[in-house]
């Protein structure tokens, strides 16, 4: 069953090659918008999402944003490689529809990009900054359900019946009845994608960054806004509210409950300028 899944894994799209040669001109401290534009508009996937995100709610740019220079020269770098990423991203949600765990492909974007927001919210107030890094793990951490997803619709009998008469989280029953679950999956794809080792670690390891043999924050945080998320209700499909939260990861951050609070007020009123971002799949 684990080589039949990871088999799967071939019938994923490739990340979008425009985005991959994006990041690369972004990673050159030298690159001009002109370069950038020059790559994005021969993709009009693309270059209609980055438009529409960068003329949503969320971003607040006082003019309309018409061309892709335009965006790419009002957004910044910060802002322009998360507007990217998630251009990028969304168009893979597209193409794969995680069933099994959920009824439309929407349902897992509108979670992981609610776990992404829910990421920079905890790095502003744990660390003062927000974390592309971070970012980006956050909004892939359960990109392993696109290939499980078929799976799960499959053998959902035999993993209800470990959930709720034995007692297992839902990634424990997935890992019963297929030897793999879908954190150890995604993390796989992203290695496919060429993405690096701190983005492969905190995908596979988002339900469990205690079994990572060092200390390292991204996992930590994909994690407690894994579970912000799914507290919210914005929970990415029927495993939602069957998992393990880890009792140390408040500790850790030192939140109070005061802290909590007004992260779920943030990402409330985050949630709700990112309408469009959300509505992309």
């Amino acid at each position: 069953m684990i080589e039949k899944i990871l088999n799967s894994i071939k019938a994923i799209p490739a990340f979008p090659e425009t985005v991959q040669r994006l990041m690369i001109l972004l990673n050159r401290e030298d690159y001009s918008v002109q370069e950038l534009a020059t790559v994005v508009k021969y993709d009009q996937a693309v270059t209609a999402n980055v438009l529409r995100i960068a003329n949503s709610a969320y971003f607040g740019l006082r003019e309309k944003v018409k061309s892709v220079e335009q965006a790419l020269s009002l957004l910044g770098r910060k802002n322009l490689i998360r507007t990217i990423q998630t251009a990028g991203v969304s168009r893979i949600f597209r193409a794969v529809p995680a069933r099994g765990y959920v009824t439309t492909g929407s349902e897992l974007w509108q979670h992981s990009v609610a776990v992404a927001l829910m990421s920079q919210i905890l790095s502003r107030r744990i660390r003062g900054e927000e974390d592309n890094v971070l970012y980006t793990a956050a909004l892939l951490h359960d990109v392993g359900k696109m290939i499980m997803g078929e799976y799960v619709e499959e053998a959902m009998t035999a993993i209800m019946d470990k959930v709720t008469r034995q007692g297992y989280s839902f990634l424990e029953a997935e890992e019963e009845v297929f030897g793999i679950n879908h954190a150890e999956l995604g993390g796989k794809i992203a290695e496919k994608w060429k993405y690096p080792e701190e983005i492969r670690d905190a995908i596979r390891y988002h339900h469990r960054p205690d079994l990572l043999s060092e200390e390292r924050p991204v996992p930590w945080f994909v994690h407690l806004s894994d579970q912000f998320a799914s507290l919210m209700g914005v929970d990415g499909g029927i495993d939602g509210l069957a998992c393990r939260a880890l009792e140390q990861t408040i500790p850790m951050f030192q939140l109070r409950h005061k802290d909590l609070e007004t992260c779920f007020i943030l990402l409330h009123q985050d949630m709700d300028r990112a309408k469009d971002v959300m509505n992309l799949v």
